[in-house]
């Protein structure tokens, strides 16, 4: 299942199991076309990839954690590991996202 990151303490959290896990974020906006067609597809690969952490950020929502982390189009998807960003896809492209979370895992 994936969650929405409400607070800049649960980012913060979640760069602490990124030591762990690899930590795969959605970037994204209620307004964006793209980033509703690839949600279902998103939330789809979280079910598959069960070792892998998968959320999404509401960059209008949490405008603060989209600054920090440099975002400035929709749908952007980083990855993260050891607290680190390792890799980022702009764009609703289900295959790059596949290819770099089998990449990173």
């Amino acid at each position: 299942m994936v969650k929405y990151v409400e607070s800049e303490g649960e980012w913060m959290a979640l760069m602490e199991q990124s030591k762990e896990k690899l930590v795969v974020v959605d970037f994204t906006a209620s307004w964006c076309g793209p980033c509703q067609m690839i949600a279902p597809k998103f939330e789809q690969m979280s079910n598959e990839f069960t070792n892998v952490i998968f959320v999404k950020v509401d960059v209008d929502a949490q405008e603060k954690i989209a600054g920090m982390c440099g975002i400035r189009a929709m749908p952007t998807f980083q990855f993260y590991k050891n607290g680190a960003k390792v890799d980022e896809l702009c764009g609703a492209n289900e295959a790059g996202i596949r290819s770099k979370i089998q990449a990173n895992a």
